[in-house]
């Protein structure tokens, strides 16, 4: 199964952007659906953004709708988060996650839906 792992985080100020990335290795990475938690301290994992297989199918959390663009390089076994207009209530160490399915369908926003998982990286918004 594939191995995720997270870069590009960091503190930044409200209003700024910032673009996740998550490099994904020892799988088939075109036959996973990836997707992108986050988890605030005291707080549980919570879904932020999904995309299929192909990437044809996006799924955003209503907090980050209009704000966060998921995408993905199946050529490069990548999947990006980008970031925009953040908010002090976006700081929460982020993490990337991948589910293999055999058929298309739409992307999980369960962390039970999820089977290979990063370690995460921490996104810090000052206010």
């Amino acid at each position: 199964q594939v191995q995720p792992v997270e870069s590009g985080g960091g503190s930044v100020q409200a209003g700024d952007s910032l673009r996740l990335s998550c490099a994904a290795s020892g799988g088939s990475f075109r036959n996973y659906d990836m997707g992108w938690f986050r988890q605030a301290p005291g707080k549980e994992r919570e879904f932020v953004a999904a995309i299929s297989r192909s990437g044809g199918s996006t799924i955003y959390a209503e907090a980050v709708k209009d704000r966060f663009t998921i995408s993905r390089e199946n050529a490069k076994n990548t999947v990006s988060l980008q970031m925009n207009s953040l908010k002090f209530e976006d700081t929460a160490v982020y993490y990337c996650a991948g589910r293999r399915r055999l058929l298309p369908g739409t992307p999980s926003t369960s962390t039970a839906g999820y089977d290979s998982w990063g370690q995460g990286t921490q996104v810090t918004v000052s206010s």
